[in-house]
């Protein structure tokens, strides 16, 4: 391995104090320190997007993205990055390791922090989650939420964690302690549900898994998202976009919305990400919560006393271009600033590091004019460095690729994720009424499918083509939403309407007509079907599952076991009217919170 430069300085041949291990931290954070340039220090304030590339390739497009390329590692000091697609685990692994040589042959010499969105899930967002094949598949959280048990869910992101520190990843952009009570909302796939008092159990379980008692060289650390809690969106938009912006509170129910990241401090989570949208209405500044010096100062640091790591959500200070498109910043409240003066705004409102951007010549710009000290810096930056430190990646970054390679997505993980997919699935109805049910299914029946792989069907029952030669009709739903292209992002954020067009309705229906009908869904938000779940045979909800957990379940190789963790409300009017703030609202709701059936 290459020396680091700053071992060129100590002329006695010695380690520098802050390389020696057997220092106390913050001795060997103070050496350090001391020894940075204002730009290597700014640079670390920022936490940008990578994408993996050849084993010494560090110079891969991010059109996608916005254009970065790791070269901002040695031009800009940056050595924080998200890790953005996906590969084979040693391949991974591979990349990690030579990303990390060239940031110790390089000045500062500190190494990188590998982050990542989710990866255990089986659909994809590069907005918000990384479906990787490689690792354990497990149920989203909602999913987490229906087992309703903290056991498991340490058992998940324990699980997880192995996989991340096999290929070098040591930080998690996740959990999301959101509550989803506006049932429009796109990223309610990420929350544990409408329930604060299960959320912040779960939360903390979470953080336990992946963190461990304290933080160590044995951990992955929590980036808790998204402080004071996303969710509460006007008309259920999301903040990543203009006509999302404004967070609303008309139950008054602001304090309900802390109650899962006060679970998350006592669980010691490293790090916290504010979101973006604006309180509207609020005793708080409108403006983004990355730039509220109310809710950051005053609620986080002083109220509840977190000294972690402070990190905005990705893209607060300059327009990004997606394949073309611009991207505006998602400065909500303060579009009218310039990126320098945001990111003032910001750093007086006690942000230590800017996600998704690569621009420290502001922070140096802003040091270098006066408007902001560089002892204000050193602040964030020690932050910083403590986490680095702390996780031991000073001592040694790297890993074996080739136990990456048995590792991730090993026999026992995998089955633990498949276990915990069938726990996850909700039995809703079985039949008409008590003497009518129609699960489980016996036999091998004549089953007519749709969106399910034949070959996997096949292994329960005959699978036919047409509906008229069919016992039974099998149909794997998914919760509708409102197509929008304007921006390439939009395209991954479901959104709007949660109830099926007419001509799509009455289709289903007519299948439920021809053919005793099991339908099977799945809910990345809250779906209005009360016609479909009228008119079908049986009625189950998934929260990510594969084929062959969804037809175990139907055909009885596992009973249900799953909970609703939200309601599923009777009409778009009814969730029209919900107060977007307060949970368990939904005026006569068609399945309540907690609903689940079994065998």
């Amino acid at each position: 391995m290459t020396d680091r430069p700053f071992r060129d300085l100590n002329k006695n041949g010695k380690l520098d104090p802050y390389e020696d291990p057997t220092l106390p931290i913050e001795e060997r954070i103070d050496d350090l320190l001391g020894g940075m340039t204002l730009e290597e220090k700014a640079g670390m304030m920022f936490h940008t997007m990578v994408m993996i590339g050849e084993d010494d390739d560090f110079d891969v497009d991010m059109e996608a993205f916005g254009g970065p390329t790791i070269r901002y590692m040695t031009d800009r000091y940056i050595t924080h990055f998200n890790l953005v697609g996906s590969a084979s685990s040693e391949k991974i692994a591979r990349w990690s390791n030579a990303l990390q040589e060239l940031a110790e042959s390089k000045r500062p010499g500190i190494p990188i922090t590998l982050s990542t969105d989710p990866r255990h899930s089986l659909s994809d967002n590069p907005g918000a989650h990384v479906a990787t094949e490689a690792f354990s598949q497990w149920p989203e959280c909602p999913g987490l939420a229906a087992i309703g048990n903290e056991d498991m869910v340490e058992e998940f992101a324990d699980i997880a964690r192995q996989e991340y520190i096999a290929v070098g990843l040591r930080a998690a952009l996740h959990p999301m302690a959101d509550l989803a009570t506006e049932p429009r909302w796109a990223r309610i796939n990420g929350t544990f549900g409408e329930d604060a008092t299960l959320a912040a159990r779960l939360t903390a379980a979470y953080i336990r898994g992946f963190q461990g008692e304290e933080l160590g060289k044995h951990s992955v650390a929590c980036m808790t998202k998204h402080f004071p809690g996303g969710g509460p969106q006007k008309d259920g938009e999301d903040p990543h976009f203009a006509y999302g912006r404004e967070q609303v509170y008309p139950g008054n129910g602001f304090d309900y919305h802390l109650i899962p990241f006060e679970a998350a401090f006592k669980a010691d989570t490293t790090m916290i990400m504010p979101y973006y949208g604006m309180p509207i209405n609020t005793p708080y500044e409108a403006v983004g919560f990355g730039f509220n010096k109310d809710i950051i100062t005053g609620l986080l640091r002083e109220k509840y006393r977190f000294d972690g790591v402070v990190c905005t959500d990705w893209g607060l200070l300059t327009d990004g271009n997606i394949r073309g498109q611009v991207f505006p910043a998602r400065s909500w409240g303060v579009e009218h600033l310039t990126s320098l003066e945001r990111a003032k705004k910001a750093l007086d409102a006690g942000v230590d590091q800017f996600g998704g951007e690569h621009c420290p010549e502001l922070v140096v710009e802003l040091v270098q004019s006066g408007q902001i000290t560089e002892e204000r810096i050193d602040v964030s930056v020690r932050r910083l460095l403590r986490d680095k430190f702390r996780l031991g990646l000073f001592d040694n970054p790297y890993v074996d690729p080739v136990a990456a390679g048995y590792i991730v997505g090993n026999p026992a993980f995998r089955a633990a994720g498949e276990l915990a997919q069938r726990k996850s699935i909700v039995l809703l109805k079985n039949g008409q009424n008590a003497s009518d049910k129609i699960l489980p299914l016996q036999g091998r029946p004549r089953i007519y499918i749709e969106d399910i792989a034949p070959d996997v069907a096949e292994q329960y029952g005959r699978v036919v083509k047409n509906i008229e030669e069919a016992d039974i009709a099998i149909l794997r739903l998914k919760t509708p939403y409102e197509p929008r292209d304007k921006l390439f992002l939009e395209t991954f954020f479901h959104a709007g309407t949660l109830e099926f067009q007419q001509d799509e309705k009455n289709r289903l229906l007519s299948i439920m007509e021809q053919v005793p009908t099991i339908v099977d869904i799945y809910l990345d938000r809250p779906a209005v079907i009360p016609e479909i779940a009228s008119h079908c045979a049986g009625l189950l909800a998934n929260f990510g599952a594969s084929d062959a957990a969804v037809l175990d379940v139907i055909f009885g190789r596992f009973k249900p076991q799953g909970r609703l963790p939200f309601e599923l409300p009777s009409s778009m009017a009814a969730v029209r009217q919900q107060k977007s703030d307060v949970p368990h609202d939904s005026e006569n709701p068609a399945y309540q919170y907690g609903d689940g059936l079994s065998y």
